[in-house]
C-alpha cells in the first residue's frame, strides 16, 4: 500500500514539527488546557445541567436551527448572554472555529475589505481563503498602521477582526480599537475566545473591562469551551447582523444547532461565573502575582507564554515537567512563530501547585 503522505511525515519529524495526540493523565496537574476557571471538575454544574435535561422528553437537539433544531434551551442561554454582556441579540453554533468561518465567509462581501490582526486565530485566517475574501492584515496591535488603512480604504464596507486576549502572546487587544473602528465606521469582529471569563468587572471580557457599551458595529464571539467548561460558541451582536448570520452563514444555516448538554451546561457556567465574580476575579489576581513574582512575567490573562526557540528543546521540556508531575503546553510552528511553553495558570489547580510549576520550569530552563 502506497504511503502517500510519507515524505512530508518525515519533514515534519526531522524539522521538530511532528505532533502526536496523547491521552490525558489524569494524575499530571493540568496547566496545559483552557479550562481556565477549572469549571469542567465542577461536578454540581454538570449534575445541575442533567437534572433539568432528564426532564426534558428530547435530549438532543435534532436538526439545524433553521429545520426544527432551535429549542428553549438555546435560546434562553442566548438571551442570557445578551443581558449579561449588554448587546441586542446573539445566537449560539457548534465551536469558536466555526463561528469565525461563519462571520469572516458572510460579512465579508464582494467590494468589501477586511482588516485583521496578523496573529488572529487559524479558524480566522481560514475563512479568508474560502470566498477569495478581500483581506488584508495589519501588524500585531497596531492601532496607528490599523487607522491608516481605514482611512485610505476605498471599500463598501470595512470589517476589523481582533481578539480580547490572543492565544498565545497572551496580550490584550489596545482599547483603541474600538475607538478606530467607531469613527471610520468599521464593522468590529472581537474574538473573545481567552478573554470572555477571564477580565473585566464581571468577567465578561475586554469589553466589560474597557467599559464599551456595545454599538451597532460591534460583533462578540466567544467560545464555551474554555472558561465556560463546556463545548461550542456564540456571536452577540446587533439584531440586524445577528439576522442577516441566521440568513447567510453557512455553519449556522447548514450545521445541526449545538448540543442541549452543551448548552444547559453553558447556561449554569455563566450563571456560576456572574454569581461568584468576586472570587473569581481575586483568585485570577492571586495566580498573575504568582507568575509574576516567580518567572517575572506580567500576563494580563491566565496565559504564560514562555519563549524557547526551538522545538525539540520545548518538547524536551514538556516531557521533564511531565515526569515532575505537570502538563503544559509545547508549541510549534505553524501555530507560533517560534516555539514557546504555554502555560495556562488556571484555577482548576491550587496557587501552590502554580507556584512548584513555576519553580521547576526555572531549574529546567537553566
Amino acid at each position: 500500500m502506497s504511503l502517500f503522505y510519507e515524505n512530508e511525515l518525515k519533514a515534519l519529524k526531522k524539522s521538530g514539527r511532528y505532533r502526536t495526540r496523547e491521552v490525558i493523565q489524569a494524575d499530571l496537574k493540568d496547566f496545559a488546557s483552557n479550562d481556565y476557571l477549572g469549571l469542567s471538575h465542577k461536578k454540581e454544574l454538570h449534575m445541575q445541567t442533567c437534572d433539568v435535561l432528564e426532564r426534558l422528553d428530547v435530549h438532543s437537539s435534532k436538526a439545524s436551527m433553521l429545520v426544527n433544531g432551535y429549542h428553549q434551551i438555546h435560546k434562553d442561554f442566548e438571551d442570557a448572554l445578551c443581558s449579561a454582556n449588554s448587546f441586542e441579540a446573539g445566537v449560539v453554533l457548534g465551536s469558536g472555529f466555526n463561528a469565525n468561518i461563519a462571520l469572516i465567509e458572510s460579512l465579508v462581501r464582494k467590494g468589501d475589505v477586511l482588516f485583521m490582526d496578523e496573529l488572529y486565530h487559524a479558524s480566522g485566517v481560514l475563512a479568508t481563503n474560502l470566498n477569495s475574501v478581500n483581506v488584508t492584515f495589519f501588524k500585531h496591535n497596531d492601532m496607528e498602521e490599523l487607522s491608516l488603512l481605514l482611512k485610505n480604504s476605498p471599500a463598501k464596507r470595512c470589517i476589523v477582526a481582533v481578539e480580547g486576549i490572543y492565544s498565545m502572546d497572551g496580550d490584550l487587544c489596545p482599547r483603541e480599537v474600538f475607538e478606530i473602528c467607531d469613527s471610520a465606521d468599521a464593522i468590529l469582529i472581537v474574538d473573545e475566545a481567552h478573554s470572555s471569563g477571564v477580565v473585566g468587572d464581571n468577567l465578561m471580557g475586554v469589553f466589560d473591562l474597557y467599559g464599551i457599551s456595545p454599538k451597532p458595529n460591534h460583533i462578540k464571539m466567544g467560545t464555551l469551551g474554555k472558561a465556560y467548561g463546556s463545548f461550542g460558541a456564540f456571536i452577540l451582536a446587533s439584531k440586524h447582523i445577528v439576522e442577516y448570520l441566521i440568513n447567510r452563514a453557512k455553519p449556522i444555516v447548514y450545521a445541526t444547532s449545538l448540543s442541549l448538554y452543551d448548552t444547559l451546561l453553558a447556561h449554569k457556567s455563566l450563571e456560576y461565573i456572574l454569581d461568584n465574580r468576586a472570587e473569581l476575579s481575586q483568585a485570577i489576581r492571586e495566580r498573575q502575582e504568582i507568575v509574576h513574582d516567580e518567572l517575572g512575567i506580567s500576563i494580563a490573562g491566565l496565559i504564560v507564554p514562555i519563549p524557547i526557540g526551538d522545538n525539540k528543546k520545548v518538547i524536551e521540556i514538556k516531557d521533564e515537567l511531565k515526569r515532575v508531575g505537570f502538563s503544559v503546553g509545547a508549541i510549534r510552528q505553524p501555530t507560533v512563530a517560534s516555539a514557546i511553553i504555554r502555560l495556562i495558570a488556571r484555577l482548576g489547580q491550587s496557587g501552590d501547585e502554580l507556584r512548584a510549576l513555576c519553580q521547576n520550569l526555572v531549574k529546567i530552563k537553566v
